[in-house]
């Protein structure tokens, strides 16, 4: 299937309407045939819905194809040539992304990393660690673009090929400090990819939206440290619903950043402590094919899965399930790096031990100040020192 500029105009006008998201999208191609014979039926529809649901116009989508032209964005329909078939098969595929830098990217063989965004300096070396080796093995490394474990996944690819899933519009990247990154990812023969709208600025529920592509794109997703509560988990449970394999790091027991990945492994996650363990899971997955979408066939199963999308329910289904996440009114933040030299320390320490340089690496701090600082944090009983010039955080109890 290859769109026409006007089909996709249509199925742009159609995504971009409050109330249908993927699955109703589904549902109204299957009903109608078309884009455009769906736009032509909303006003009925909506109205026996009781709901109201007004598509953008042509003008409006036509400007804001003119928007992504301008930055060398192509939207790619669900269907197409270039549409990645491993985000196909999933349940919830997005109907387009705007994608920029290399599509080719995207239909290459790909795993996964994510992790903590306030992740350890030994999570970060063992990111890189991995990531370098997915790399050499012929692999495209997908990550979140947010700081921390998916930042340092994306940086040791650049070579061998990363792709970035936004949680906003392809022009508001978040974080904003990380602009520069999208401009490598691309300039490298990488590619960034999102199902929002030009201008749009991530929030609340866009990030669960954003994961559920992270882990569609991949044949297995790697979790890097991961607290009970963290995102990253989000992402490990949508790998598992897609059929996908799911990896997780082991951490200290005494490390909060460790608990949800050493959960995941209680659960039946494969341990990854190098990177053909990972390796060796996915090299019969990357031989044969990934299970494909049956074309654009609807799959009721998929409505009990939490509706990110506040899609209406046209044809008086079970009522869909409440998002896990409420919508922020405001836009997601994540934590606050740390500003002073000790706390910024602190925070890339783990009961791990890791060396000086690497926590240099981490902090961007000189040599100097870290040999400083660790000398005042030891006095404090803050940190122990090991053989080969390590050190570990000393966890308070």
């Amino acid at each position: 299937m290859q769109l026409t500029d006007a089909q996709r105009l249509d199925w742009l006008r159609l995504i971009r309407t409050d109330g249908i998201g993927p699955r109703t999208f589904r549902g109204l191609i299957n009903r109608f045939g078309s884009a455009s014979a769906a736009l032509d039926a909303l006003p009925d529809l909506t109205k026996r819905a009781g709901k109201r649901a007004v598509p953008p116009s042509a003008t409006e989508a036509e400007r804001e194809m003119a928007a992504a032209a301008r930055l060398g964005i192509r939207f790619l329909a669900m269907g197409e040539a270039a549409y990645p078939k491993a985000l196909h098969a999933t349940d919830t595929a997005p109907p387009l992304i705007a994608v920029r830098g290399d599509p080719a990217a995207l239909l290459k063989p790909s795993v996964a990393i994510v992790g903590s965004r306030n992740a350890s300096t030994a999570g970060l070396a063992f990111t890189e660690r991995l990531a370098r080796g997915f790399g050499e093995a012929g692999l495209v490394v997908v990550s979140g673009l947010a700081r921390g474990i998916d930042a340092r996944a994306h940086k040791a690819t650049l070579i061998s090929g990363t792709v970035a899933v936004l949680a906003g519009g392809q022009d508001r990247i978040y974080p904003e400090n990380h602009a520069d990154l999208v401009e490598e990812i691309v300039g490298a023969g990488g590619a960034v990819v999102a199902e929002m709208p030009m201008g749009w600025v991530p929030r609340g529920r866009d990030f669960p939206r954003r994961n559920r592509i992270i882990s569609g794109l991949s044949l297995g997703t790697v979790i890097v440290e991961a607290a009970r509560r963290s995102g990253s988990l989000i992402t490990a449970r949508f790998a598992l619903e897609q059929g996908r394999e799911v990896f997780a790091v082991p951490g200290s027991p005494l490390d909060p950043r460790a608990e949800g990945t050493n959960d995941l492994i209680r659960q039946g996650a494969t341990l990854v402590s190098e990177v053909e363990h990972v390796l060796s899971v996915l090299d019969p997955l990357i031989a044969g094919d990934v299970p494909q979408a049956d074309g654009l066939n609807d799959r009721s199963e998929s409505w009990s899965t939490p509706d990110y999308w506040d899609e209406i329910d046209f044809d008086g289904r079970a009522e869909i399930a409440p998002p896990l996440l409420p919508a922020a009114a405001e836009p997601i933040e994540a934590p606050p790096e740390p500003r002073d030299d000790r706390a910024r320390l602190i925070a890339c320490l783990s009961p791990t031990p890791v060396g000086t340089d690497e926590l240099a690496r981490s902090t961007g701090l000189p040599v100097r100040i870290v040999q400083t600082t660790l000398l005042e944090l030891e006095l404090d009983g803050r940190i122990e020192r090991h053989g080969s010039g390590t050190v570990s955080l000393v966890s308070r109890a």
